[in-house]
């Protein structure tokens, strides 16, 4: 005989567990289609490129690409070496290819890189050119074991608190300025002027291009901008140390992230991973990300303007990924106006990220996100929360627009909605479950099962509707009393009584065992209780038995003795721990309103809001424990 189901279910709010929502499925993932090119091969010398770290190979790198995708496409090789260069514009059926010891170095001349039309968060904004860039391209690729370096230290002013000493010093020494506090270094002077006076990178009806000119240090490039693209390939590179984001794809279908190493450093203000903005079809796959800013960032655009656009982020997977230093290891938002849907996201894990599965946005955005689903993702010494959920989530910046903040249902409320997640194992979290809805569209039908969290904090849940944590263990770092437990109880008694032995029966052959099994979340951790039962067919009811001394401890190990010798004489027994003043009254209130029921077994010694049964029958010699409610 065996456990067929321990069914222990927390709800919190009412309404219906989540259901199938989306055409996709576990055994029906999306699927993507990968570029295919010719084998002709474009070596990157043949145009005149040379690795000395000092040469500009901006021109004949760009001649490679284009004479490569003019004659029906191929390869561009990049050989071992350091090639310095300018910003490179991507082909049609190109695969850039980086052998290993190559590294694209990008200049730190910022004359080199034109002023653009781009994107920032979504919105139409003046940039400099990316350091590799492609517009309504198809089937291109980077590839290879080499290392694309976009030099963003040169871009991106930094906070004194940010650097060590030696660092700070380093920094001021290589030149730039300090701002008005001498606690912040900037590149240029330009750069101080435009942060310290709020100016707007957003293009304007009437404003020409060059007149952003003024600002154009203050204009950091993302390190990889492909914009309306398909079949786009990026496979086992390092991108690392970006201006702003790293890898940035908008509007691509069929994209494809796998076997890349992507580095910033910590103090990397917007240094992102990869923001996948709009795309349908993707799969992130083997990346390993260490970032300044969100590793794996899901977006869709910007309030209004990503809202007209209408665009999700859909159909996407991200798989067998590692993320170690970021704001978030999965995310969606805050940028999120034209909807995110049909994500799965397994076999991932967060080591030292900030939060780890994050979501986020505000009054205004706009936006549904929906049909997200992870499983199997494993998280270790989070910062703050494993997951997340903020519907007031914002940072304000010059390139804001006003918002709708008032609190009513429009075309500018956040709607997130029908996820579920499944084994998700945190070893270290300040708080394990964080949700706050908006009082006019709460946060709702996410479901969280199979899952153990060891954090400070348990959960806090604010305009949250129909979260369901199945088989969820918040073991919180709440003190635990032990001054009643047998060992230290018996090491008291000894010295009055040093014949006496803590009781240990031989268990039973038969004897089986499901210990830990959460059944209510309480002062912030889960109580936990263990099933004793046999591997014959049962026969005898299940008795619930409750220590009755210590006035805050209700350890449950004090039954386990007990517990066996029930077994062998046929019955079920179930230890539960309960907590008297540290949590509750009496043990009566651990169990009171929980899904849990207790079989009417020594009726007299249990209060009554303990007999109404723990239901307990054999179903083709399976034993199963239905935990449900009392309807009373």
């Amino acid at each position: 005989m065996n456990i067929r189901k321990i069914g222990i279910v927390l709800t919190v709010g009412m309404g219906v567990a989540v259901q199938a929502f989306s055409q996709y499925s576990w055994k029906r993932l999306p699927e993507i289609a990968s570029p295919v090119f010719k084998k002709d091969t474009f070596n990157i010398t043949s145009y005149g490129a040379v690795p000395d770290g000092i040469t500009l190979n901006t021109a004949a790198i760009n001649n490679a690409i284009t004479a490569c995708s003019r004659k029906g496409g191929g390869v561009v090789l990049v050989p071992e070496g350091l090639w310095l260069t300018g910003p490179l514009v991507m082909q049609s059926n190109v695969n850039l290819h980086l052998k290993s010891a190559a590294t694209l170095l990008f200049t730190p001349d910022k004359s080199q890189y034109a002023l653009v039309e781009g994107l920032y968060e979504g919105r139409s904004a003046a940039r400099n050119q990316s350091p590799v860039s492609g517009n309504d391209l198809h089937d291109i690729a980077i590839t290879g074991k080499g290392v694309i370096d976009g030099n963003g230290d040169v871009w991106r002013a930094v906070g004194k608190g940010q650097l060590t000493e030696s660092e700070w010093k380093k920094k001021v020494a290589s030149g730039g300025v300090l701002g008005k506090n001498g606690n912040e270094w900037y590149p240029s002077v330009q750069y101080k002027t435009a942060k310290e006076e709020g100016m707007s990178m957003l293009l304007q009806p009437g404003k020409p291009l060059q007149e952003y000119a003024v600002m154009k240090d203050f204009l950091r490039p993302n390190l990889v901008a492909l914009n309306n693209c398909k079949r786009v390939l990026l496979e086992g590179v390092t991108f690392q140390n970006s201006a702003a984001w790293c890898l940035h794809p908008s509007l691509c279908e069929d994209l494809t992230l796998r076997d890349l190493l992507i580095k910033n450093p910590a103090y990397a203000q917007n240094g992102d991973g990869a923001d996948i903005e709009s795309c349908r079809n993707f799969l992130v796959e083997d990346c390993v990300f260490d970032v300044g800013d969100d590793a794996i960032c899901i977006k869709s655009g910007k309030d209004e303007e990503g809202r007209r656009r209408g665009k999700p982020t859909e159909n996407g997977i991200v798989r067998n990924s590692i993320v170690y230093k970021a704001h978030g290891g999965f995310v969606i938002g805050s940028e999120m106006s034209g909807g995110a849907r049909n994500i799965f996201v397994y076999n991932c894990t967060f080591v030292g990220t900030d939060k780890g599965l994050r979501f986020k946005s505000t009054r205004g955005r706009g936006g549904v996100v929906e049909k997200i689903y992870a499983k199997n993702i494993f998280m270790k010494d989070i910062v703050e929360e494993a997951v997340f959920f903020d519907l007031y989530y914002f940072v304000k910046f010059a390139t804001d627009s006003q918002r709708d903040e008032r609190p009513q249902v429009n075309e500018g409320t956040p709607v997130f909605r029908d996820m579920e997640f499944e084994n998700i194992v945190c070893n270290g979290a300040k708080k394990a479950i964080f949700i706050r809805g908006l009082p006019e569209m709460p946060v709702k039908n996410i479901r969280i099962r199979n899952s153990v969290f060891k954090t400070t904090i348990g959960k806090e849940l604010t305009d949250a509707d129909s979260i369901v944590l199945d088989n969820v263990r918040l073991d919180a770092q709440v003190p635990r009393d032990t001054s009643f437990a047998i060992w230290s109880t018996f090491q008291k008694q000894r010295l009055k009584f040093p014949f006496i032995k803590i009781a240990s029966p031989v268990a039973p052959g038969n004897l089986k065992q499901a210990m830990d099994v959460p059944f209510r979340e309480a002062g912030g951790r889960s109580l936990l209780l263990d099933v004793f039962y046999s591997k014959e067919k049962q026969r005898k009811p299940a008795v619930l038995l409750i220590f009755g001394g210590g006035w805050h401890s209700g350890d449950k190990t004090h039954n386990h003795a007990m517990a066996v010798e029930l077994v062998k004489r046929g019955y079920v027994a179930v230890s539960a721990e309960y907590r008297l003043s540290l949590f509750y009254l009496l043990p009566a209130k651990s169990f009171q309103n929980s899904k849990v029921n207790i079989y009417p077994a020594y009726e007299e010694a249990l209060p009554a809001s303990l007999q109404t049964g723990l239901m307990v029958f054999d179903r083709d010699r399976e034993l199963e424990f239905s935990l449900v409610e009392d309807a009373s």
